[in-house]
């Protein structure tokens, strides 16, 4: 059974077709990951079925009585409410139902003995739906999925105003599962839960009884949790059966079956214009000719098939640095409270060291401490000589209005039209992404162009945090085999093992040094 029918939607933005006559259709207990590379249109797809955008043609239908829960990362969480006082709104229409019945055993007392039956049925259904939904046991249910999602490490009583944006999405995403919708649209889930989290959402969302669509580049987790793909590509929907693996294989015989196709027809015509152009001018073959000319008219002739931006990646080398980058002594990383017991870490020239830990350990904070952007609760970094650092921040801001090539600007005004916007299209950027604002740019194009700022300094020693989140599977790609390449030396947070396990040389788990509980 359907409970969701996208028939023939078309919708444009700036110039650029994004769905073009595209159709989907959900069915009930499906698992749908929704793929393609960064700025195809996915999230805007999520925009038009949760009616926050109108498409130009085409219709939306879901099914009756259908619950739709939204992983929306713009969301607002006010001020003055704890993260427990949060979760609890997922049950606010039991809430609701419960304030009903105790104001129907509070109106007992004076009911008359017409009125009592009514009011006791009344109570007793609406204790067997509350029963029925587990209505008393919903803070045990709310512990046991923020616990699983690591809110539990942060604190239920803290107020969300404190949060980091990783955090906030967690308690969005941890309020989404505790509604339980019959149908859930994630956008990127994984992209603020450490390996621990994703294992547990994994077997979450594998035994989720419900229909869900979910957009990810994280490509194990994908194949755990999903058995259908929809793939969007130059504004084109098309539904594979499996998971991404099986699919990436389906796509890869199509696209050559459908380069085959189009050479073969390449061939056919040259072959009958070239008959065409010998022989029309002569009286004994022009009839030939003439039926070759309307052979060709009739034709209907395939497109070539379009070949996907790739981006190309690598940064750009500065001088040799000193022997030791960086050396701590008894560090104590925080802000009010100590995050950390002292640490004594040592970081030498041409080391890749991944740092990894559960999130609100202070991996961030490890970075900024070090790059001397925040200053330690005690102790001290002694940093080496001769050090280029380029930085890669996992947040970037969501107001800013610059457009890629303003933004590019801002950091090299000495850099000509053609040069700027050459170095964000070897990022895989087009030319509508570079003239778009940075708040307009999807996640993955918006970390492009911040990886393009990185790329144009000279640098001897990254320090990257999450730069993977967003990107597709080609730019992740890219990025691997430019960090591999390069000869300085990183350092790298990433919830990702698959990403770096190949290439570094050592990783530091911040779980050892930690003060919380883990």
């Amino acid at each position: 059974m359907s409970v969701l029918n996208v028939e023939n939607v078309s919708h444009g933005f700036g110039g650029r077709q994004i769905l073009d006559e595209a159709s989907f259709r959900l069915l009930k207990g499906e698992h749908v990951g929704l793929v393609g590379a960064n700025g195809e249109g996915k999230s805007t797809f999520f925009d038009i079925i949760t009616g926050k955008l109108i498409p130009d043609k085409g219709k939306v239908e879901w099914s009756n009585r259908v619950t739709v829960g939204y992983l929306d990362q713009h969301s607002v969480l006010t001020k003055g409410k704890s993260i427990r006082d949060v979760l609890k709104e997922a049950f606010q229409s039991m809430f609701a139902l419960e304030a009903e019945m105790l104001q129907l055993y509070d109106a007992m007392g004076n009911a008359t003995d017409e009125q009592l039956p009514k009011m006791m049925e009344d109570v007793g259904e609406i204790q067997t739906i509350l029963e029925a939904n587990g209505f008393y046991s919903i803070d045990a249910k709310i512990e046991e999925v923020a616990n699983g999602l690591g809110l539990g490490e942060i604190g239920l009583d803290k107020d969300v105003a404190d949060l980091s944006g990783g955090q906030r999405t967690k308690v969005l995403l941890t309020k989404l599962l505790l509604q339980n919708p019959s149908i859930l649209l994630l956008d990127e889930p994984t992209n603020y839960l450490d390996a621990e989290h994703i294992e547990w959402l994994s077997r979450y969302l594998k035994n989720y009884e419900n229909a869900f669509i979910l957009i990810s580049h994280d490509i194990p987790f994908l194949n755990n949790v999903i058995n259908v793909i929809y793939h969007l590509e130059n504004a084109e929907l098309t539904r594979y059966t499996g998971n991404y693996e099986e699919f990436s294989q389906l796509l890869a015989i199509r696209k050559e079956q459908e380069l085959k196709a189009y050479e073969k027809q390449q061939k056919e015509v040259d072959r009958l214009e070239d008959f065409i152009a010998r022989n029309k001018a002569r009286i004994s073959t022009t009839g030939r000719a003439k039926s070759r000319q309307k052979q060709l008219d009739k034709m209907e002739m395939l497109e070539k098939p379009k070949e996907k931006i790739k981006p190309v990646f690598n940064f750009r080398e500065a001088r040799s640095p000193g022997r030791v980058i960086f050396e701590t002594q008894d560090l104590v990383l925080g802000y009010d409270e100590p995050l950390t017991r002292p640490m004594k870490l040592k970081l030498e020239r041409g080391q890749k060291i991944a740092i990894r830990g559960v999130n609100g350990l202070g991996k961030t904070t490890l970075l900024k401490t070090l790059l001397g952007m925040l200053p330690p609760v005690s102790g001290e970094v002694q940093l080496g000589d001769y050090l280029f650092p380029g930085y890669f921040e996992q947040e970037s801001s969501r107001d800013n209005t610059n457009t890629a090539l303003e933004e590019i600007w801002t950091e090299y005004p000495g850099l000509s039209n053609y040069e700027a916007r050459q170095a964000l299209a070897k990022c895989g950027l087009t030319n509508e992404h570079i003239t778009s604002k940075m708040m307009v740019l999807s996640g993955g194009e918006n970390a492009k162009v911040r990886l393009c700022k990185l790329m144009l300094k000279d640098v001897n020693w990254l320090v990257l945090d999450e730069p993977t989140n967003h990107l597709d599977v080609d730019a992740k790609d890219e990025l691997q085999k430019a960090l591999k390449e390069f000869k300085g030396t990183v350092l790298l947070v990433s919830h990702e093992p698959e990403f770096y396990q190949d290439w570094v040389s050592d990783i530091w788990n911040l779980e050892q040094w930690t003060t919380k509980i883990v």
